[in-house]
């Protein structure tokens, strides 16, 4: 399988911020799930920003890093679906057990 190139990673980054903007009102969820999903969606936009590859902006971060910030928040989603504020919603629960 060839991998993604960095401009490819990019357009995903912002899909990505425009997902957990949309989540909440889509999927019909509010209070702390909706909360963290916008926390999310601000702190993704930032990081891509500020990555050094083709669709960064400010390019100071490296692609690389940006690559491992991804590898352990995937994961950590999973983690947070079972917090009993989430789990008990099942849309959020759906959205961030994914």
């Amino acid at each position: 399988m060839k991998p993604l190139t960095a401009r490819l990673h990019g357009y995903l980054d912002y899909l990505t911020v425009l997902i957990f903007l949309a989540a909440p009102a889509v999927l019909g969820f509010g209070g702390l799930p909706a909360k963290l999903a916008w926390l999310l969606a601000g702190v993704h936009l930032a990081m891509t920003l500020v990555t050094k590859f083709p669709l960064g902006v400010f390019r100071r971060l490296a692609f690389a890093l940006h690559g491992w910030v991804e590898r352990i928040v995937g994961p950590a989603l999973i983690a947070v679906a079972f917090l009993p504020d989430i789990f008990s919603v099942k849309p959020a629960f759906a959205f961030f057990a994914g």
